[in-house]
């Protein structure tokens, strides 16, 4: 045998349990053709020397919204902490551009106005133009004067993509929005956006489409769900196709929104049937909402939020209803991933899920729940028993994103609950973790650290501790783990022969290292289906060529690029 490609020299984490690791690794054309001891190795037309680094399975990102990755014509707030930079980053952004009718901004932080929501009044005098901005979890909008007077909300008007906060003495809009992300994807709510907001025109749309896809190669990651997709935006993804901008192996989940009728089902059924499904894109998942989420005390719990009696969120629909829907979607056969944050949510969506199978009969149907940010602890066994995907995201459980408001909201007393990664995988249950870009990094590594540590980026402040887990188990989740979330383990997520040629080099063998060192690693090189998409020092491209013996008695030298695979025959 003589392989296209041969890794050696390093260490290799297959996730095979009947060979976990090996010594070096064979491609030929798109599969894994050789995995095994160096010595033992075949023949290779090319040979790439790892020196000590570890190669792993590409990472499957399963919760990743491309559809949200940055904006290049708006300001980015990440990780700002203080209003005043808020107000002078606007306020350049819109001095360096007179040309933009709005000024948009992205990724805001709910505690960036201490012990309260932001408000109009805290953007007055930064620009007379309308200014748009998203919090980093997309699911609130904090608008000025100027803005709610252009959407007609300072009049008493309704917008479909949210609904306007009212402060309860003046009886005026706040210019706070709340429950955007489950609105802004509606039918409704998308035309509006695109009739209203420049950010979301489908050409901005379809940039930020192929610059996070760009990332996502440039980090490791050669699988991707974009977990929220609108019927209308579905012809996005195809022209990424055709443009070959696919990188990464894309799973498309049809987002369907609340009060949808049978008729909308239909629509998703002829979508899936009618949109092309290519080797880099699939469809097949419908994305439901059971709640919100917790920091604005939209996510439905149990009990009171701690810092507001009385209250204990709101649901997408009522428990009946939401019920019935999740049967049918079952029934049509759908793979259903489920957003539910509130422990309340979380175990509606459960019994949800138990309803369907008493209806439906009992099949492989890996539905998922995604984030399970506060789990009650009689509900977490449940998710083995029903086979449930927990489809959850290391970075949310660091304190640099839930200190303050989301940690205040839920109480000292349920901290217990928060993400428990640990506990789910001791118990036996599907664990995929992912990102959730751009809520967190895209960077897995930064996952892993997080998982590793409970911890800020700095080492500080770890918490739920309990929860900790190995970077074995942690890299399984965002490998193997992310396969088996949608029915790839027969092809993916593994290094294993015959399976599809995804992995990843990273810098250096992560297993040595302490989780501090392991934030300052990356990703050499990353190859989808036997091809590089990211190659950081040109391995592939200046890759030891061989001369290898064909089986007709000639040998082949390879003088091409390894991408092109020509290799010229020549008599002995």
């Amino acid at each position: 045998m003589v392989v296209d490609t041969l890794y050696t020299g390093g260490r290799i984490r297959t996730f095979d349990p009947a060979r976990p690791w090996a010594e070096a690794v064979g491609i030929t054309g798109d599969r894994i053709a050789y995995v095994g001891r160096a010595q033992d190795a075949p023949l290779a037309r090319q040979v790439v020397e790892l020196d000590g680094r570890l190669v792993t399975p590409g990472v499957a990102d399963t919760h990743n919204h491309l559809l949200l990755g940055f904006d290049d014509m708006a300001v980015s707030l990440e990780g700002v902490t203080s209003l005043d930079v808020v107000r002078a980053r606007i306020g350049a952004f819109a001095e360096r551009h007179p040309e933009l009718e709005w000024i948009c901004a992205e990724n805001a932080l709910y505690s960036v106005v201490e012990d309260r929501r932001p408000h109009a009044d805290d953007l007055v005098g930064v620009t007379d133009r309308p200014v748009f901005i998203t919090t980093y979890d997309q699911h609130s909008v904090w608008l000025n004067r100027p803005a709610l007077a252009a959407l007609g909300i300072l009049n008493g008007g309704d917008i479909a993509w949210g609904n306007p906060e009212i402060d309860r003495t003046t009886g005026e809009p706040t210019g706070w929005v709340t429950d955007f992300y489950t609105s802004a994807m509606t039918i409704d709510g998308l035309a509006e956006l695109q009739r209203d907001i420049p950010m979301y025109s489908p050409d901005r749309r379809y940039r930020k489409i192929v610059n996070s896809l760009d990332m996502a190669a440039r980090l490791g990651i050669t699988s991707v769900v974009e977990p929220q997709v609108p019927l209308a935006e579905l012809p996005l993804f195809d022209r990424a196709e055709r443009e070959g901008r696919l990188t990464s192996r894309t799973t498309a989940a049809i987002y369907h929104p609340v009060g949808a009728d049978g008729d909308f089902r239909a629509r998703i059924t002829e979508a899936i049937r009618d949109t092309p499904q290519h080797d880099r894109f699939r469809l097949g998942m419908v994305k439901l909402y059971a709640d919100d989420v917790i920091e604005p005390h939209t996510a439905a719990m149990l009990e009171d939020y701690a810092n507001r009696p009385g209250h204990r969120g709101h649901t997408s629909l009522e428990p009946t209803e939401f019920t019935k829907l999740f049967i049918e979607l079952d029934r049509l056969g759908y793979q259903v991933h489920t957003h539910a944050t509130g422990d309340g949510r979380i175990r509606l969506t459960l019994d949800a899920i138990e309803a369907a199978r008493r209806a439906n009969g009992d099949r492989d149907a890996r539905h998922g729940i995604v984030h399970v940010e506060c789990l009650a602890p009689e509900d977490l066994p449940r998710f083995r028993e029903l086979g449930v995907v927990a489809a959850m995201q290391p970075r949310h459980a660091s304190p640099d994103l839930v200190a303050g408001t989301w940690m205040e909201n839920v109480g000292e007393a349920r901290w217990d609950r928060a993400w428990r990664f640990r506990s789910m995988i001791d118990s036996g249950a599907r664990v995929t973790f992912s990102s959730d870009w751009q809520v967190g990094e895209m960077d897995p590594l930064v996952g892993v650290y997080s998982a590793m540590t409970r911890a800020r980026l700095d080492g500080g402040d770890a918490w739920t501790t309990d929860e900790r887990l190995d970077l074995d188990r942690t890299l399984e989740a965002y490998t193997k783990g992310g396969a088996g979330a949608f029915h790839r383990e027969g092809a993916l997520g593994m290094l294993r022969e015959g399976y599809l040629a995804d992995l990843v080099v990273w810098s250096g063998d992560l297993y040595t290292m302490e989780p501090a060192e392991i934030l300052t690693q990356h990703a050499d090189l990353t190859v989808v289906g036997g091809s590089p998409v990211h190659d950081l020092h040109g391995e592939l491209g200046g890759a030891r060529r061989t001369t290898a013996p064909d089986p007709g008695g000639a040998g082949q030298t390879c003088t091409e690029p390894a991408a092109d695979h020509h290799c010229h025959s020549h008599a002995h």
